[in-house]
């Protein structure tokens, strides 16, 4: 916790300016509502729908490659392996904004369900049942990355190719088949040509937006930030790290059979990055860091060194998070008290810096 004084010493620093009352009764025009509009807009598109398209890309590049897998060949099922970490990336890049489709269609428990029911699984398996991404469609626990990911290396995290068989092989190809299918759900939800759920940040504080006033629209995505955050302190780090009466809990970790755990909590903290600052694949736009700056650049600073401190803790756990639980934990443990002090920031000086707005 040493570690945190130069942050905290900056949030105390931190005062709360209102640039105008913007309530949802108020009819006083915000001088920065232009500016709210171009963030709320570049975050919907450039960030949010920007990640679900690279998801849905990448999510039928894993298609493909289980299309083309055999039994025993080893350069197929590591094709299979680079798909699935490739579409694995966004989507926890994507997890610092839960809300809009995702939630109200139920895709995330669709594709992202942990743990896994291996018993649910071997029934499917050994029924004698076609199995088709239709017929996945009523057991989260058996379909989703995590399937996916149990089939491709074993619950060891060694499976070669020659341990798959056709049935299996099967079970991928209806897995992949249906993550596909949901992640087009998920971007087309957001395209505009689609079910357009940007519109409503588009449109903020308008009759063509669930959101009655842009500081709402802005509320609901500073809340997804500290969402996410805790999470990766509190139950993602925080349960297999000391899940089993203060000692590890290793069967509690997620994606541990691809040993991604440490690049999917990391690629959480790079979804509050985006959405901060506006950003997403070589693309800027305008960020939540534009409306801070304005008139608290100590916030914007602090806020900046948490998001990347909280990073770099979680780079620097040395190697597997399945061995660093039991061998490492006190970098462990440094990379959770980085991430806890980044929700604390956004929970108790984002959160309402923005409802001063």
């Amino acid at each position: 916790m040493v570690n945190n004084i130069f942050i905290l010493s900056l949030i105390s620093t931190i005062t709360f300016t209102s640039c105008s009352d913007n309530d949802e009764n108020s009819e006083t025009i915000d001088p920065n509502a232009s500016l709210y509009s171009a963030v709320l807009t570049d975050v919907s598109l450039d960030v949010i729908t920007a990640t679900y398209n690279q998801l849905y890309t990448n999510a039928g590049t894993l298609k493909t490659a289980v299309e083309n897998l055999t039994v025993g060949d080893e350069a197929q099922l590591q094709a299979v392996k680079d798909g699935w970490a490739a579409t694995r990336a966004p989507w926890e890049e994507s997890e610092g904004f839960l809300y809009g489709p995702v939630d109200t269609d139920g895709i995330d428990p669709a594709i992202d369900s942990w743990p896994v029911n291996v018993n649910d699984i071997n029934n499917i398996l050994d029924s004698g049942n076609a199995i088709t991404s239709g017929s996945l469609e009523s057991n989260n626990e058996a379909r989703g990355f995590h399937t996916i990911e149990y089939f491709v290396w074993g619950l060891d995290g060694n499976k070669a190719a020659a341990d798959l068989t056709a049935r299996e092989i099967e079970y991928l190809t209806a897995a992949t088949e249906n993550l596909e299918a949901q992640t087009q759900d998920l971007y087309y939800g957001w395209l505009a040509s689609q079910g357009n759920f940007a519109a409503n940040f588009i449109n903020a504080g308008t009759t063509a937006s669930i959101y009655k006033s842009q500081k709402g629209a802005l509320q609901e995505i500073v809340e997804g930030l500290t969402i996410i955050a805790d999470e990766v302190a509190n139950g993602k780090i925080e349960e297999p790290l000391n899940g089993n009466n203060g000692g590890a809990k290793p069967e509690a970790e997620e994606s541990r059979f691809s040993n991604n755990s440490k690049l999917d909590f990391a690629n959480n903290i790079r979804s509050i990055q985006n959405i901060y600052l506006g950003d997403f694949n070589g693309v800027s736009g305008k960020g939540l860091t534009d409306i801070v700056t304005l008139t608290n650049s100590t916030l914007d600073t602090a806020l900046k060194t948490a998001i990347s401190e909280a990073i770099a803790a979680i780079e620097a756990i040395p190697g597997t998070f399945t061995d660093a639980i039991e061998n490492n934990r006190t970098a462990v443990e440094n990379a959770q008290s980085k991430v806890a002090a980044l929700k604390a920031i956004l929970e108790t000086s984002l959160e309402p810096f923005v409802t001063s707005l």
